[in-house]
């Protein structure tokens, strides 16, 4: 195990930040626990360099922010894995996301190791290592942390410090670099973790199309994003996601109804949450033609042939994945083959730069009837490719 810095004051952790200002780039990961809060609860930060490394405790007597400015002050890139949860941590400290960002998770995909490959198979590729496993449950708010621990959590970055270089030359050797820009900067729009009430009944499975049923299901779910905040936990220890559903499309007449509502307490017919509750519901508004999104609207079904064109877009998608050595999903998602399939052209990813080039070209023409498949010599083959 790399020689590691343990940092708990302040004035340590700002000789480390002056001592990773120069690095060509940043390992970052970070230890948290989310079981029983609204916010993910950060315990632990690793970061290290090609030649400093450390863990970062958050929960001693420490001022965080000159490690929060560097990861989305500076110009130097980091480098995370899988780094969605990161970047939401970060984001809820600063309001602000880590920038530039290398994934090595979507990296990984445009290399053709598959769509999700975890962190431990990547440092066996890379490294041929195989991690220690036995502190991946740990308790990372529970203190002192066990050398142990720290060893697991901050070998984290050290692998990938080592790792990431090799993975940088072999994109640029195969000159897939750019092939990444879009999702990594997907991947840190803010509004990707700005989570307003008045937008978190998006997030909750609703059948049907109704405004009025939709109009509730809004209020509902604003109330209910607002109690988990003041209360600091999650969602679903409010009220579950299918039992707001149930609420939006069959709401009771008055409190006592609240009663004889599946996933509710008894109780809700006479307390003050109960009484919250009714209040969401009364002051619901209907949702208007405008807000209501392609999916409640009921985005039309797929025809018969529609519905063939899109099973053989995704066949061809397998085809030229393989063939490009890259994951899949990094080409195109089903929902894009299937507005393909429906005759959609615009703000179509599938149909812009190398993802046209690789994919989407052939994909058109398969639509448009100038490209089939063939079976020859228990083989398949493609015929009538374009000019």
């Amino acid at each position: 195990m790399a020689e590691y810095q343990l940092i708990t004051d302040t004035a340590s952790l700002k000789a480390l930040c002056r001592d990773l200002e120069g690095a060509p780039f940043l390992a970052v990961d970070t230890e948290f626990m989310r079981e029983s809060t609204y916010y993910p609860e950060l315990c632990l930060v690793q970061i290290a360099s090609p030649d400093v490394a450390a863990a970062v405790d958050p929960l001693a007597d420490i001022d965080l922010t000159p490690l929060l400015d560097l990861i989305v002050e500076s110009d130097i890139l980091k480098v995370m894995h899988a780094a969605g949860q990161d970047v939401e941590i970060v984001y809820n400290l600063t309001k602000k996301t880590p920038w530039p960002l290398f994934d090595t998770q979507i990296a990984s995909m445009a290399l053709g190791m598959g769509e999700q490959i975890s962190y431990a198979a990547l440092v066996n590729h890379y490294l041929g290592i195989s991690l220690d496993k036995g502190a991946r449950f740990t308790d990372w708010s529970r203190r002192p942390l066990e050398k142990r621990q720290l060893d697991y959590a901050v070998a984290d970055v050290t692998h990938l410090a080592e790792l990431f270089p090799e993975m940088l030359e072999q994109l640029r050797q195969t000159d897939r670099g750019a092939w990444l820009d879009q999702d990594m900067q997907r991947l840190t729009d803010p509004e990707n973790y700005d989570s307003p009430p008045e937008k978190a009944w998006r997030r909750v499975k609703f059948q049907g199309r109704n405004a009025e049923a939709l109009g509730r299901l809004k209020s509902l779910a604003a109330w209910r994003e607002r109690e988990a905040r003041e209360k600091n936990l999650p969602r679903g220890r409010i009220v579950k996601d299918e039992t707001l559903a149930d609420l939006a499309g069959h709401p009771p007449k008055d409190q006592s109804g609240l009663a004889r509502v599946r996933g509710l307490s008894k109780t809700w017919a006479t307390n003050d949450i109960g009484e919250r509750l009714m209040f969401a519901i009364e002051d619901a508004e209907p949702l208007s033609a405008d807000e209501i999104p392609d999916k409640a609207r009921g985005r039309p079904r797929l025809g018969p042939d529609a519905a063939l064109i899109a099973d053989l877009l995704k066949l061809l998608l397998k085809v030229r994945s393989k063939e490009a050595g890259v994951a899949a999903k990094l080409i195109g998602r089903a929902e894009d083959l299937e507005r393909l399939a429906n005759g959609e052209r615009e703000d179509l990813p599938l149909l812009e730069g190398w993802r046209y080039e690789v994919f989407g070209e052939d994909a058109l023409a398969l639509v448009e009837g100038q490209l089939s498949f063939a079976v020859k010599k228990g083989k398949l083959k493609m015929k009538g490719k374009p000019d």
